[in-house]
């Protein structure tokens, strides 16, 4: 028996705050739709797509954080964008999504590293948070966040070149930012669609609490160029104040169109129900064009912080300043929350 109560107010659909509350009666085990991405295709739409299911790996990456639940929610958010992103490049060692922005939450990083380790963080104002949310159970994006820039870098490794790209965040949320990124960096036509929700799980009469998020990005990438809509859009790193105007000339390619208004159908609960599998969600949207998956990307919470990762920093530091510290230094990982001591003595570089 399976009970769902959702408290007023969806956060990805008006972004506001709180998310789907989700009571679960006897909520089933961990199951291999848990934490991966997995890649899709529709060949007679041409489209192509990404649907992500977060969920152990972010409850740990949520749990390990005493951030209030506003917080955890966007940070939720961020992760399932950052994988749906990161998995969909080629040859990428390392990818980083990061936002700077001037509301309570002043930045959100997701780091994710080839094959698929995951670690997220946020930077807030407590105070401020709390000022919004008390008494309040409905938090505009706008409030959490404010304006700003979502920066996405791909890192290759080795001695190949490092990119970013920028998007502004001017009040929109994050899915929001990122299709705007892809119609004016990338033209591609792309629909990208982000859930997060807080479940409960009343089970032997104990309640445990964890974290899901979902994602489904698509993307028309037909063979023929001649079939791609063209707008007149500006570059990617156009003037602030600039006018970004779009052409629509009613030949939007049917193809396309169809793939976008099933895309549209999707509900936040099926992006976030652990009883619906990526596969049963894809049939019931393109069952009748007929839907090809392929090996899914598995997600772990792993963070890369290591005792020798850290001491090349501080010997860094140490070289710069010409003189080495005199003290036990204390650093602290701010992904996963591990202490680490270095004593000046002891722990001195290898000569």
């Amino acid at each position: 028996m399976r009970k769902k109560l959702f408290w007023p107010g969806v956060w990805i659909t008006n972004h506001d705050w709180p998310p789907i509350m989700t009571v679960l009666e006897n909520m089933p085990e961990r199951s291999d739709d848990d934490d991966r991405v997995l890649p899709f295709a529709v060949e007679e739409l041409d489209v192509r797509g990404r649907m992500v299911t977060l969920g152990p790996a972010l409850t740990a990456i949520l749990d390990r954080h005493d951030y209030p639940r506003p917080v955890k929610a966007l940070l939720g958010e961020a992760a399932a964008l950052a994988a749906l992103l990161a998995t969909s490049l080629k040859d990428a060692g390392r990818f980083i999504l990061q936002t700077q922005t001037t509301g309570p939450v002043t930045m959100l990083v997701v780091d994710i590293r080839a094959p698929g380790q995951m670690r997220a963080t946020a930077t807030f104002d407590a105070d401020a948070v709390a000022a919004i949310t008390t008494g309040s159970n409905k938090i505009g994006i706008t409030e959490l966040m404010g304006k700003g820039t979502l920066a996405m870098t791909i890192e290759q490794g080795g001695d190949l070149q490092r990119y970013q790209g920028n998007v502004a965040l001017d009040g929109q949320s994050l899915e929001e930012a990122a299709y705007a990124y892809f119609e004016q960096s990338e033209q591609i036509p792309t629909l990208i669609r982000l859930a997060v929700a807080e479940l409960y799980d009343r089970a032997g009469g104990q309640t445990t609490q964890s974290w899901r998020a979902g994602g489904f990005m698509v993307q028309f990438l037909p063979e023929s160029e001649d079939r791609i809509r063209h707008r007149d859009l500006s570059p990617g790193d156009m003037p602030p104040d600039a006018e970004l105007v779009l052409v629509s000339d009613g030949d939007d390619d049917d193809a396309w169109t169809e793939a976008a208004a099933l895309v549209g159908t999707i509900g936040d609960d099926e992006l976030i129900d652990p009883s619906i599998p990526a596969e049963r969600l894809l049939y019931r949207l393109f069952n009748q064009r007929g839907v090809r998956v392929f090996d899914a990307v598995p997600l772990v919470d792993q963070c890369a912080c290591t005792r020798n990762r850290i001491r090349a920093v501080l010997d860094q530091m140490d070289e710069a300043d010409e003189q080495g510290p005199d003290e036990t230094i204390e650093v602290r990982c701010e992904f996963c929350g591990k202490l680490y001591l270095f004593d000046p003595v002891e722990d001195q570089p290898d000569s």
